[in-house]
């Protein structure tokens, strides 16, 4: 099974490293730490973001509340693990929430407020440094999303978070290209 997800840009309050995991062990399968690091690193940090120094502790949390259990230990104390039925109503669970709304930060909207805080020039330069990173964002998503295309019937994990990824992305170079006539207008360029 493949595992994409978008390239978040907000960090959204009650998303939880927990939830992340067991999510990957829920469509993935049983795997190894290092396995999910790896998977991790392809797909879900891209809206969160975690390295090993947190997932190993994590995996440690998970398996002492009984939602992940060790299924195999391998060479060098390589532990393999799955979900739990527990860990998958807790995860259904949290899915099925409600309102969990909580506070939605994003560096690049308190510096999108602040923006005019600089001369029209620097400002320009910051909003094209922007621009040319969710360029680039949105070539690696349209890559990925071709690569998906061509597969199986389209059913892949991480198929409504691409697509997300795809149109806030698009959303995103609207406003910069926006933002760039307007601070190029208000400077006279």
């Amino acid at each position: 099974m493949s595992i994409l997800t978008c390239q978040g840009v907000y960090m959204i309050g009650g998303m939880s490293l927990r939830y992340a995991l067991l999510g990957l062990l829920s469509a993935a399968g049983p795997s190894s730490g290092y396995d999910l690091a790896k998977l991790f690193e392809n797909s879900i940090n891209h809206v969160w973001r975690a390295g090993h120094s947190q997932i190993y502790p994590e995996l440690s949390k998970l398996h002492a509340d009984g939602l992940i259990e060790v299924e195999a230990e391998g060479p060098r104390g390589r532990k393999i693990y799955a979900i739990t039925p527990q860990g998958r109503a807790e995860l259904h669970q949290w899915l099925l929430e409600k309102g969990r709304e909580g506070p939605v930060r994003s560096e690049g909207a308190l510096q999108a407020f602040l923006i005019s805080a600089l001369p029209p020039a620097e400002a320009i330069g910051v909003v094209e440094r922007v621009r040319a990173m969710f360029e680039r964002r949105l070539a690696d998503l349209e890559a990925r999303h071709e690569q998906m295309s061509g597969g199986s019937g389209g059913d892949y994990f991480g198929r409504y978070a691409l697509d997300l990824g795809l149109r806030q992305t698009r959303t995103f170079l609207e406003w910069a290209d926006a933002t760039i006539a307007d601070l190029r207008a208000r400077a006279g360029s």
